[in-house]
């Protein structure tokens, strides 16, 4: 039994869904969000909240049951609140530089690594070692500040690298422990 799939998504102010046979729309003044129809679980909205039921009882249905929930839940979050990850860069000469949609990363290597942020989000750097990352799309969101981390990951021993803000790195003790 999904519990996850089984919640009620209340639909706030301002924000207009649309359920086609194909497509699930979420709209607000900060942009729309659309969603394939899965032919497994049904959305239905009533009385201002959004409800999904699976068709049947197989395995494969009971899965995605409360994926889909969970991904309107993300659009609707989205098109109101917005999505922020927020990373830091640690290491001497480790900076951020951004103009525009452009984030030039300085990480160690022998060349700046450039990096094009996709349509949809804004890129902000309070300082030269923090980067912002902002959108309504939560996996457009991930993936991007995914891409920046994976330029020079966090490594174990000194602790330099690229990381998520508040991101714990477990540290190793080196050569001189032995």
């Amino acid at each position: 039994m999904s519990r996850i799939g089984n919640r009620e998504l209340v639909i706030p102010e301002g924000v207009t869904l649309t359920i086609d046979k194909e497509l699930i729309t979420v709209k607000s003044s900060k942009g729309n969000l659309s969603l394939p129809q899965n032919k497994l679980v049904t959305v239905e909205e009533k009385d201002g909240k959004i409800l999904t039921k699976r068709i049947n009882e197989t395995k494969q249905a009971k899965q995605t049951h409360g994926t889909m929930n969970s991904l309107i839940e993300n659009m609707i979050v989205g098109v109101t609140d917005g999505y922020t990850k927020e990373l830091e860069a640690q290491g001497v000469g480790y900076r951020f530089a951004v103009s525009g949609k452009k984030v030039t990363i300085s990480a160690g290597y022998s060349h700046p690594v450039e990096l094009i942020a996709p349509e949809g989000l804004t890129i902000d750097s309070a300082t030269n070692t923090e980067l912002s990352i902002k959108g309504i799309d939560k996996k457009l969101v991930s993936d991007f500040a995914a891409s920046v981390r994976d330029v020079r990951r966090p490594e174990p021993y000194k602790g330099k690298g690229i990381r998520y803000k508040g991101e714990y790195v477990r540290r190793k003790v080196g050569k001189k422990a032995a």
